[in-house]
């Protein structure tokens, strides 16, 4: 049986694309493999988000060489953004590079993988002459419907959790990203679909979804009329909330913009929802924030977390911040500084400004220089560290719910979970426990993870846990 090997860069609508592409791979015959060099297929799924994103696949690439010479049949491929943006040009200085597919064409992976083998299988012997054009293939084209492609997925043993893709594309146009141009247009699933990918998972043992999409609040806004006063996403909630034997409903990433009033009311009734937003700040400065064209006001954004925040109790949020935007001053990152003090996210990502090319801001005046960047970046994490150990402090003593995983990724003796709030939770291992909803006393915490031992689960109509997250006025 042939083997492949593909490794995912960047988000998480990444990940579930590299899924699809492992389904078909593994309905056409191959088997999935971690060890790269006992592959038949090595194929990158790249992001483009960052330069260092860039950076790594193409170096990675690179190493992919040798084993190219030492096993002349496989087949290597860059999918997704970075291929979609490159193209053709990554086949220059990677001769051994056999395909680039872009973002729209994940479904048809398997078919030009097949058509790679074939063509080396009639070099080897020697069918085709040595002068023949090179097997390469390219595919970066737009493909209507291409966003309903992304349906199907291999799961695990016990696996309890799993990304379903409602929409690909942005249309946004923010000045510091790519995406727009990578992903292409907004363009959604229908709600029927989707409801029966979740309805699929959920028989198959999944009991908790999240929704993905470049901008997942926004679904559905240019296809689907607005029902009942609720947006085409709220619809898609509330119809996803009805799938019997689902235990917890996520989504990520929003934008502000699309938190209008009936989203933030679907927390209050809607316990499936779970009570963790990941609303991206990017900046506390309304003038970086104009410049971004992000479409919000730092005094806008503060009145939003306080409107999801009383929405329900405990709720969680977390975000992200680019520090040294082009023309961001110091007093500039003082006012995202404060910002970020002042409402004390559970986390945050902080990123240093990445130039991407074909972006306006790639272009503005006074670009900031890398010491700056990160110096700031220094200064901001400790912020949200000292905040983020302050929240998971309060937990300490308190019974959470947590999801169980599987084994935790540093110590295969404990097991690690997730609480609603999208803390995670480390704890004593039974593995009888993996893909179940455990009760966990948590004793000791950091900033980034709760520790504890799982304790007798309560009836669910006693169990008043619904959240581990102490109140926090913004």
């Amino acid at each position: 049986m042939p083997k492949f090997f593909i490794k995912t860069y960047g988000c998480q609508m990444n990940e579930r694309d590299s899924e699809q592409v492992a389904h078909s791979l593994i309905a056409r015959g191959y088997e999935r493999t971690d060890v790269e060099s006992e592959a038949d297929v090595v194929l990158l799924n790249t992001c483009s988000v960052r330069d260092m994103a860039d950076q790594k696949a193409l170096g990675k690439m690179g190493m992919l060489g040798r084993l190219a010479k030492e096993r002349p049949h496989v087949v290597f491929g860059f999918l997704g953004c970075m291929a979609q943006t490159r193209g053709g040009e990554l086949f220059q200085n990677l001769p051994h590079v056999d395909l680039v597919v872009g973002t729209h064409k994940f479904h048809r992976v398997a078919d030009y993988v097949e058509e790679a083998v074939a063509r080396k299988s009639k070099a080897d012997s020697g069918q085709l002459q040595m002068d023949d054009p090179r097997f390469s293939i390219v595919d970066i084209g737009e493909e209507a419907g291409s966003q309903s492609t992304i349906c199907e997925q291999q799961l695990i043993n016990r696996q309890a959790t799993a990304f379903v893709s409602i929409m690909q594309g942005c249309n946004m146009y923010c000045t510091f990203c790519i995406v727009p141009q990578t992903r292409g247009a907004e363009r959604s699933r229908s709600i029927a679909e989707i409801v029966s990918e979740v309805r699929s998972l959920v028989y198959r043992g999944i009991k908790e979804v999240t929704l993905l999409g470049q901008i997942v609040n926004l679904y559905g806004r240019h296809e689907f009329p607005r029902v009942g006063g609720k947006a085409p996403f709220v619809q898609l909630l509330e119809a996803v909330h009805e799938v019997d034997g689902l235990e917890r409903l996520r989504f990520t990433s929003p934008h502000p913009i699309g938190f209008r009033e009936d989203l933030i009311e679907a927390f209050g009734r809607l316990p499936k929802l779970v009570e963790h937003v990941h609303l991206p700040l990017q900046s506390g400065s309304n003038k970086i924030l104009k410049a971004m064209h992000r479409g919000y006001t730092a005094e806008k954004y503060i009145d939003l977390v306080e409107r999801i925040r009383n929405s329900r109790d405990g709720m969680a949020i977390t975000t992200d911040i680019i520090v040294g935007f082009p023309g961001e001053s110091e007093d500039d990152y003082k006012q995202t500084r404060d910002l970020v003090e002042k409402i004390q996210f559970d986390n945050a990502f902080v990123f240093r400004y990445s130039p991407r090319r074909d972006t306006p801001a790639a272009t503005m005046a006074d670009q900031i220089d890398e010491h700056t960047k990160a110096g700031r970046n220094r200064d901001l994490l400790t912020v949200v560290n000292d905040s983020a150990r302050r929240i998971n402090d309060r937990i300490i003593g308190s019974t959470v719910e947590a999801l169980c995983e599987g084994p935790s990724k540093t110590n295969p003796n404990r097991l690690m979970g997730r609480t609603r709030t999208n803390k995670i939770v480390i704890f004593k291992a039974d593995f009888n426990l993996v893909g179940k909803l455990v009760d966990v006393r948590i004793e000791r915490a950091t900033g980034f993870s709760l520790y504890g031992m799982p304790v007798a689960r309560l009836p669910r109509q006693q169990n008043k846990i619904l959240s581990d997250q102490p109140s926090i006025a913004a």
